[in-house]
C-alpha cells in the first residue's frame, strides 16, 4: 500500500520561498501537490509523470517547480515568489492515471488514490 510522508511548509513573507517534500512507499505513475484554502474547495496546483513530465495551474506557472525522484521516492515542490493567495493547506497527492489525465486540470481531487496527511503553507504581508 502506498503511504505518503510530507515535510515542509510553515510562514514565510510574500516573494519569499518555501520547499514541500513527500516521501512515499511505493511509486504511482503520477504524484501531484493539491491545496486548499478555508472556505475554498480543494484544488490542483501542479503534478509530475513517471517520465518527468509536468503540469502547474495557471496561478503557479513561473514561480512553482514541481520534480520527482523515483531512486528517493520523493516528490517535491518548490515554490517561490510565493503570494498572500498561496495560503493554503497543500496535500501530496497520489494516483494511477494515464499521462494525459495526470498533466492536465483533468486531475482532479475525484481521481486520487492517497492523500499526505496535509502541511500548511501561510504567506503574509
Amino acid at each position: 500500500q502506498v503511504r505518503l510522508v510530507e515535510s515542509g511548509g510553515g510562514s514565510v513573507q510574500a516573494g519569499g520561498s518555501l520547499r514541500l517534500s513527500c516521501t512515499y512507499s511505493s511509486s504511482t505513475s503520477c504524484m501531484g501537490w493539491f491545496r486548499q484554502a478555508p472556505g475554498k474547495e480543494r484544488e490542483g496546483v501542479a503534478s509530475v509523470f513517471t517520465d518527468a513530465g509536468t503540469y502547474y495551474t495557471d496561478s503557479v506557472k513561473g514561480r512553482f517547480t514541481i520534480s520527482r525522484d523515483n531512486a528517493k521516492n520523493t516528490v517535491t515542490l518548490q515554490m517561490n515568489g510565493l503570494k498572500l493567495e498561496d495560503t493554503a493547506m497543500y496535500y501530496c497527492a497520489a494516483t494511477y492515471t494515464p499521462r494525459a489525465t495526470c498533466l492536465s486540470r483533468a486531475l482532479v481531487p475525484a481521481r486520487i488514490y492517497l492523500w499526505g496527511q496535509g502541511t500548511q503553507v501561510t504567506v503574509s504581508s
